[in-house]
């Protein structure tokens, strides 16, 4: 038996400076959502800096992975796009999906998080 495929969904923290970005992926009554992927990508900050980014509400608990800033508003962080196969599912129906880059200091002035994945 394979994972099933549904209604897919995709969230986007959009643009936000020196502050948390989140995508979430919302909760549906009576559904699973399920975590294909995620993308965060970044410019740096006055000094470069190490963060956490967390993705919450899955079954199995909370994942966590490291993102690099470099020292430099206007310098490009390299992307961190991670994909999943098979899905990862909620750990319970009606269970949003959260894709977390915390702040990453001063001078940043651009960080996004994207999550995809689908209901079933």
């Amino acid at each position: 038996m394979g994972v099933p495929v549904g209604t897919p969904i995709q969230a986007s923290s959009g643009n936000v400076a020196n502050a948390a970005a989140a995508a979430v992926l919302p909760a549906r009554a009576n559904a699973t959502a399920y975590l294909a992927g995620f993308q965060i990508t970044a410019g740096g900050a006055t000094a470069a800096a190490l963060v956490v980014a967390t993705v919450t509400g899955l079954l199995g608990g909370t994942k966590s992975y490291v993102f690099a800033a470099p020292a430099g508003a206007t310098a490009g962080a390299t992307p961190l796009a991670v994909n999943f196969d098979p899905p990862l599912p909620a750990s319970a129906q009606n269970q949003a999906i959260t894709v977390t880059l915390p702040a990453l200091g001063a001078g940043n002035t651009n960080a996004v998080a994207e999550a995809n994945g689908f209901y079933a």
